[in-house]
């Protein structure tokens, strides 16, 4: 009984002992983790904050269109004789695209021209003898009046005929088309599509604030989301007449030439408009943390024991090049935490890693292409 009594008198001992070593633990640690810069130094790379240039850009999305485009179709019902193009084929403008049978046109030419022949020769006979006052001159003047109707007669079946010729009504390129020869057709059935793309436009909408800015001939670009990495140099070529009092935007166009025919009618443009360069005050990218809408960075402090990374909440801009732009909360020439902000906290002892300590921004880091974005 008295050797079961102290084996339970052991244990319970050894079980305090462990907690109080437990304790005697976190206590020191959260000590260090408060007095700054007495715990462990976690290696991170820095950098010095500076300046660089930022611009000012508009963009939005818009949709490419043809500086001329049209579907083709026919006014009538009709049969197909005769196609005379090719898909994707370049043509003139007036250059026969289709042709559809035209068997009853021809014979009301034929018919109106016979009709014209007798009524000529009726007239100049009824003259001749109005001339020579044997009839009178209200008789020639009817056949006169039969001659002319006879003639727009000629014209009005010629224009029947006309309509049996579909042509082109400016030059561009033919598309992809499914009609052939024997094919009953109907009004308004597409026949082919007809795009004049040597010259691409893009209309798109643009907030009212910016109005001051835009201004016909204003250079402008384009970036194809179907071409990723080009870029189209254009102009402004068109604002509308009115606000959309709607949105509060007005529609504005512009005009890329497109001689290599890269662009494409019906593409997703993002176009973008320079404002103005400007400097300000940047760090990398990597160095921000966002919570929501705020930003902060870690700025490199000197603490009781060392360097500390301390944070620090900033008011930020956009994004451009792989660095943000620091409107307030930083200076140029304060140190921060560039990289491994995943690996502190506010008040964590820090030392220099792998990055050069006061690395400026644009020195060493990769810059990010692609489209800007607004932070914070």
């Amino acid at each position: 009984m008295i050797r079961r009594h102290f084996f339970l008198v052991v244990a319970l001992a050894a079980v305090v002992l462990m907690l109080g070593v437990g304790g005697f633990k976190l206590a020191f640690a959260n000590k260090e983790t408060k007095g700054g810069g007495g715990g462990r130094a976690t290696s991170v790379s820095q950098a010095v904050v500076g300046e660089r240039p930022f611009t000012d850009r508009i963009e939005v999305l818009g949709s490419a269109k043809g500086r001329q485009s049209v579907t083709i179709t026919s006014n009538t019902a009709e049969l197909i004789t005769a196609v005379r193009f090719t898909d994707g084929q370049a043509v003139s403008r007036g250059q026969i695209l289709v042709e559809l049978k035209a068997e009853a046109e021809d014979a009301g030419i034929a018919e109106a021209r016979v009709r014209l022949a007798q009524a000529e020769r009726d007239y100049k006979r009824w003259k001749a003898l109005a001339d020579q006052g044997i009839a009178p001159r209200a008789a020639a003047e009817q056949y006169l009046a039969a001659y002319e109707a006879a003639k727009a007669a000629v014209e009005s079946a010629q224009a029947n005929k006309l309509d049996r010729v579909i042509r082109a009504p400016f030059a561009g390129r033919v598309g992809i088309s499914d009609v052939a020869p024997g094919m009953l057709i109907s009004p308004g059935t597409a026949i082919v599509t007809l795009d004049d793309t040597s010259v691409i436009r893009v209309d798109f909408s643009v907030p009212d604030r910016y109005l001051e800015t835009l201004r016909v001939g204003l250079p402008i670009i384009a970036k194809p989301e179907a071409l990723a990495g080009e870029v189209f140099q254009g102009r402004i070529a068109q604002l509308d007449t009115r606000v959309d009092p709607a949105t509060r935007a007005i529609k504005a166009r512009a005009e890329f030439a497109n001689a290599s025919g890269r662009l494409k009618p019906g593409m997703l443009v993002k176009v973008a408009i320079d404002q103005g360069v400007r400097t300000a005050v940047a760090v990398p990218e990597a160095a921000v943390q966002f919570e929501g809408e705020q930003a902060s960075v870690y700025v490199v402090a000197k603490g009781p024991k060392g360097m500390i990374a301390r944070r620090t909440d900033v008011d930020t801009g956009i994004t451009q090049a792989g660095f943000v732009e620091i409107r307030s909360g930083l200076k140029a020439g304060d140190a921060i935490v560039s990289d491994g902000l995943n690996r502190i906290q506010d008040g964590a002892a820090i030392a220099s890693g792998k990055g050069k300590p006061g690395e400026k921004p644009g020195q060493g880091t990769d810059a990010k292409s692609g489209a800007e974005r607004k932070a914070g």
